[in-house]
């Protein structure tokens, strides 16, 4: 599982987190942190605030199954 900061359409950095800390509060308000001060001057010139997404590579989204409306 990795947070990935992103920065309009831009990916900065991908970070892998451990799943079982997720339940710790702040675990992931941790690298968030660390990933805004290594980046500051960054995100200093953006006109717009970082995003962070949670993502896990092995999980394969199921795609919605089309219907057959033959009647």
């Amino acid at each position: 599982m990795k947070l990935m900061m992103y920065l309009g359409n831009d990916l900065i950095e991908a970070v892998p987190i451990n799943t079982s800390d997720l339940r710790i509060p702040g675990y992931l308000g941790k690298f968030k942190r660390t990933l805004k001060l290594k980046y500051r001057e960054l995100l200093m010139m953006a006109p717009e605030p970082p995003e962070f997404l949670v993502f896990n590579p092995e999980v394969k989204p199921e795609l919605p199954q089309e219907r057959n409306n033959a009647a």
